[in-house]
């Protein structure tokens, strides 16, 4: 098996992804997953994909992550992870579906509008 490509995104982050054949190491902009992710539970949210199937000692995954926060940078990591499984193995597919890693979350921060000092917040009313 060669390297398979797969990008993921959540609000402004940005994960780019290789997977490729080999221990279960997880390196992320050049580090290692536990120094990059200190918390055990973005550790678990990227992991995700990988446990579901069984192929957490299978596969090294190397990562671009970009943009964002913690908690976007971690889920935008486990859509990536999720589709580049799907390429290596497309029958993996219905599994990750129905455990909602394969959905793009559409949501992000909605823009500032002109005259307002947020993007719904109106400024305070004044009769007088």
């Amino acid at each position: 098996m060669e390297k398979v490509n797969a990008l993921g995104r959540r609000k402004a982050a940005i994960a780019r992804v290789i997977v490729e054949e080999g221990n279960g190491q997880i390196t992320i902009n050049k580090r290692d997953i536990s120094v990059y992710f200190p918390s055990s539970i973005l550790q678990f949210i990227v992991k995700q994909p990988l446990t579901l199937l069984d192929v957490a000692e299978k596969y090294n995954v190397r990562v671009n992550l970009d943009g964002g926060g913690y908690k976007g940078q971690a889920e935008a990591l486990r859509l990536a992870i999720a589709r580049a499984l799907v390429k290596i193995n497309p029958d993996d597919k219905k599994a990750l579906r129905s455990a909602g890693f394969i959905t793009r979350d559409p949501r992000v921060v909605e823009r500032k509008k002109p005259g307002q000092p947020k993007a719904r917040r109106r400024f305070q009313f004044s009769k007088r």
